[in-house]
């Protein structure tokens, strides 16, 4: 790999393991569209660039969610008895959705990421602020698991870590938003884990079209140096998210998640271009 590639996947695991521990949403949802770019700029395959991009943004997750996790149990943020429930949800979602994303092209899952984020990040801004929790609000096991796997569905199209999903989720549950971004990162390690197996089974058989150094759709140079920096800054957002005010936090959230649905709008419509 050439020293500006390396460079530039180090920055992006610093800035991404950062985002982990401030939105808990395991950085994935920020390092895809630029994952994108920097594999487009590498001459990666055109029908397998994002595919491959959101495999190794949830390969990161895997090991950012624990970084960030540990932060946040600390501070006691962490809701167990829900991420019990969410997180296996979140592994078998993943786990089959790897393999319905391997099979949808490039120009239609960028759109799927960019219609699915703009939703979120509309309606996280929108969302009022509550800062006690109520535990009757929290639905039973099965409930949890259900909306786990759907978190886990939508993460393997988009490379995150399901914090765009459980996040919002918890708080229209009435969970504070600091318990929700550390159960949100929780949860992330079993959907990340469930699409690292899942997106190295789907690309398999691709071996001889994708780069060398890869393991399925998942690129492991870049796994290495994403997930060597993204481990050390996790704690840092982590902190910073526990000094900030509700809503700054959801404002930052909703800013970040309308930037990158923009970009992968744009992806979307400029790759449909390139292969009509």
């Amino acid at each position: 790999m050439q020293p500006w590639f390396i460079l530039c996947l180090l920055l992006l695991g610093a800035f991404s393991g950062f985002s982990a521990g401030l939105l808990g949403i395991g950085g994935g949802a920020l390092m895809v569209p630029f994952l994108t770019m920097l594999f487009t700029a590498q001459h990666f395959p055109t029908t397998h660039v994002l595919h491959m991009a959101v495999a190794t943004s949830l390969g990161t997750v895997l090991f950012t969610s624990l970084s960030s996790l540990r932060a946040h149990h600390y501070r006691g943020a962490v809701l167990w008895k829900v991420v019990r429930a969410m997180g296996v949800g979140g592994f078998i979602g993943t786990l089959l959705g790897a393999q319905l994303a391997s099979r949808i092209t490039t120009p239609w899952l960028a759109l799927i990421f960019a219609g699915f984020i703009a939703y979120t990040a509309m309606k996280m801004f929108m969302a009022k602020s509550v800062s006690v929790l109520s535990s009757a609000s929290l639905p039973k096991p099965p409930i949890l698991l259900m909306v786990g796997s759907m978190a886990g569905l939508f993460s393997s199209l988009v490379g995150a870590g399901g914090g765009f999903v459980t996040v919002p989720y918890l708080r229209s549950r009435k969970v504070v938003i600091h318990q929700a971004l550390g159960t949100s990162a929780a949860i992330g390690f079993p959907i990340a884990a469930g699409g690292l197996v899942g997106y190295g089974v789907a690309g398999f058989n691709l071996h001889e079209a994708l780069p060398a150094h890869s393991w399925g759709f998942i690129y492991l140079p870049a796994l290495l140096c994403l997930a060597s920096v993204s481990v050390l800054f996790a704690p840092l957002g982590a902190r910073i998210a526990h000094a900030l005010k509700v809503k700054t936090l959801q404002r930052i959230f909703s800013a970040l998640l309308m930037l990158l649905a923009s970009y992968m709008l744009y992806k979307s419509l400029n790759t449909f271009e390139l292969l009509a």
